[in-house]
């Protein structure tokens, strides 16, 4: 079922040399031929909505590495933020001033936080953020929904090599959106529940992604509540694309932690834990440190992020250029007969093609597009960037469109 996309001798030299010195040639999530057959494996640069892979094709980018690039590629402003932070210094003895500057700034920005945090990796912040609600509590128990994924520490990596099962001793799990299987966590947790950790909305890689029911998502702020445990949002994929705040500001609903990654420093290796005062004493009295996790670079680029972020309403500009690519995309599918599902939020959409056995079909899709010039992912949700206009988006709508009808011809279920 494999497109291939062009391809020449520079990345078929660098799969054999990558080979040669990295256990597997490249590991985790990068790894396109666990994924994808097929995509390029290698990219050379990016600007602005675009990226160019290492035998010079060039992809409108709504993979966006991830996450990370929020306002596309290489973005002046925060181009020129991380310039003049390199001319006076980045990893010091301690933090700058821009430590200081990031966290009011944030405080500021998200309406449950009262106090901030920084570290590298959403891992690193999730983690953190478990351990926090443990010292608040004195306890031990996490509930956790069924196929989340929170990080690639050993309490939350998807794969159990090398992992030992007590690593997950204290983990107790319940079904997303489902407020009956919450309750029957909270009663095997018992009086240890230290707290619920729980994504804005349902993003599990390779399903359809579920939004999240309000009633249940107040549901879970009332456990926590009436059981004095912690309530942890993991809006490290999340952050920013759903709202300027936190994810679940426009439902009402305050998290106590939230852990934060990706799109906060535009690219620039970032991430950071927000908290209510409930929580500052635990948050001060554990140790939490790492060699980079105080650079000043990344800082910067976090600052000038927010500042674009919020002087051009990026949010609302990418959720209805989003609304509009998706909604066309499902229109397209529809009037060739193709039965597909287009989930999640506008910003972070999936697509899969109903009924398929292993993915075959959006695989298929995935690959025509990346042959016409788009980057998607078939077993990821997207990401949109603001620096996908309007024009892009009719672009890209028709790149889709004849992805589609390729797909179609090719024998997609109808």
């Amino acid at each position: 079922m494999t497109v291939a996309i062009r391809s020449n001798d520079n990345e078929i030299n660098l799969l054999r040399r990558s080979h040669a010195v990295v256990p597997g040639g490249i590991h985790g999530h990068q790894d396109v031929k666990l994924q994808w057959p097929g995509a390029p494996q290698f990219f050379s640069r990016g600007e602005g909505p675009y990226i160019w892979d290492v035998s010079g094709n060039r992809y409108i980018d709504l993979l966006c590495s991830y996450g990370p690039i929020i306002l596309g590629h290489r973005h002046p402003a925060v181009e020129a933020a991380v310039g003049r932070q390199m001319l006076q210094g980045d990893c010091l003895n301690t933090p700058s001033p821009l430590f200081v500057d990031l966290a009011e700034r944030l405080v500021s920005v998200v309406d449950h936080a009262d106090w901030a945090m920084f570290m590298k990796n959403g891992s690193d912040a999730t983690t953190l953020a478990l351990t926090i609600a443990r010292a608040a509590t004195g306890r031990k128990k996490i509930l956790v929904a069924r196929g989340a994924y929170h990080g690639a520490t050993p309490w939350c990596t998807p794969n159990m090599n090398g992992i030992p099962e007590e690593e997950r001793a204290n983990l107790v799990y319940y079904s997303y959106n489902d407020t009956a299987s919450v309750d029957e966590a909270v009663a095997r947790a018992g009086s240890d529940l230290a707290g619920i950790i729980v994504s804005p909305f349902r993003h599990d890689a390779g399903l359809d992604q579920e939004l999240v029911d309000v009633a249940f998502a107040r549901h879970l702020r009332a456990v926590c509540d009436t059981q004095d445990a912690l309530l942890i949002l993991d809006d490290v994929r999340c952050g920013f694309r759903l709202a300027f705040g936190s994810s679940w500001e426009p439902i009402g609903v305050k998290p106590d932690l939230s852990a934060w990654s990706k799109a906060i420093a535009n690219g620039y290796p970032l991430a950071a834990l927000l908290g209510n005062d409930r929580a500052r004493n635990a948050a001060s009295s554990v140790w939490a440190a790492g060699s980079f996790w105080f650079t000043a670079v990344p800082m910067a680029a976090s600052l000038a992020t927010l500042d674009v972020l919020e002087k051009e309403d990026g949010v609302s500009r990418m959720n209805s250029i989003a609304a509009t690519i998706c909604s066309g995309m499902a229109d397209q599918a529809a009037s060739l007969g193709l039965k597909v599902n287009v989930t999640g939020q506008p910003t972070m959409p999936y697509l899969t093609f109903a009924g398929e056995t292993d993915r075959e079909w959006t695989v298929r899709f995935a690959a025509e597009c990346a042959r016409r010039g788009l980057y998607t992912h078939p077993r990821h949700n997207w990401f949109v960037s603001t620096a996908i206009t309007e024009q892009l988006a009719s672009e890209i709508l028709d790149i889709t469109g004849q992805a589609f009808q390729a797909v179609k011809r090719a024998g997609a279920p109808t």
